[in-house]
């Protein structure tokens, strides 16, 4: 794949020219391990190269070949925005991520793989950017090869990407807004999230939607993404939620936790066009909000 840009100020290196436009010193180790090409106004050259304004820079980024242990999943995936470097696709509750000794042929990314094998793709390593739990249900943000792939983990880190979940928690929620701010590490036994003092800082915001006496509708934003996040800190509180059976949620109106990432902002990696994406609550969970 080639990424073209022009170059606007004085006295920098090709290297710092292509820092600017996001590619990481990682990036810049796999290209030189692949084969990566930068060629400037049509030579050959290194990242320590000085350049000019109006130069012309090309990033020749090689093709990632499919991995053989992955194998092709032809069962449908719902594809909601799609480009040269992006995939965003709504996963429903029920289906891995990412393939595991559990499963390693139907998964969302041997799915995505068999989509980009379907769109004669080049490039067949689908990376999650915005990974879900098995069942939690909602949209998912996939980089379609490594350069993008470094682009959107930046904003992920830089928190210029955002995530919003609705959530049915068990019990009535008395605040109409709060922060829930509680380190969580993993438990003694491996499984769940726990709060205590020796956990990782994590931040989880949440505005009620809509209240009934024995539940309570959020909306939550994560200002960080610790593993199970919402789903512990709700647990801490005495809010689990609905049919979320690791953390003590009743399971009498739901079988899965009563969790959707329903809403997704991030920068077009090119562009820095604002991109945003809703889905709308899955048919388990409106069935219990009426």
């Amino acid at each position: 794949m080639e990424f073209k840009w022009t170059v606007r100020d004085p006295g920098l290196s090709v290297k710092q020219v292509l820092s600017q436009h996001g590619v990481s010193h990682r990036m810049f180790t796999q290209l030189n391990q692949s084969n990566g090409q930068i060629i400037v106004n049509g030579a050959v050259v290194k990242p320590a190269v000085k350049v000019n304004p109006a130069d012309q820079i090309t990033l020749i980024v090689p093709e990632e070949p499919a991995d053989p242990e992955v194998p092709v999943s032809t069962q449908p995936i719902e594809v909601i925005h799609e480009d040269g470097n992006t995939l965003v696709v709504l996963k429903p509750a029920g289906l891995t991520a990412v393939p595991g000794p559990s499963n390693r042929t139907d998964t969302l990314v041997n799915r995505v793989k068999g989509h980009l094998v379907s769109e004669g793709d080049h490039n067949l390593v689908p990376h999650i950017i915005t990974r879900l739990d098995r069942d939690t249900s909602g949209l998912v943000l996939i980089a379609k090869h490594r350069l993008a792939n470094s682009w959107l983990n930046q904003q992920l880190a830089d928190h210029r990407l955002k995530k919003r979940y609705l959530a049915i928690v068990s019990g009535q929620l008395n605040q109409d807004h709060a922060v829930i701010d509680a380190p969580l590490r993993r438990s003694e036994d491996g499984f769940d999230q726990i709060v205590a003092p020796d956990g990782k800082s994590a931040q989880t915001e949440y505005w009620v939607r809509q209240r009934n006496a024995n539940w309570t509708l959020v909306e939550v934003l994560l200002h960080t993404g610790r593993t199970h996040q919402i789903r512990a800190h709700f647990k801490s509180i005495g809010h689990p939620l609905l049919g979320d059976e690791l953390y003590g949620g009743p399971r009498d109106q739901m079988g899965r936790q009563a969790l959707h990432a329903y809403q997704l902002d991030y920068q077009d990696p090119l562009t820095n066009e604002p991109q945003h994406f809703e889905a709308d609550l899955p048919a388990d969970m409106r069935k219990v909000i009426g």
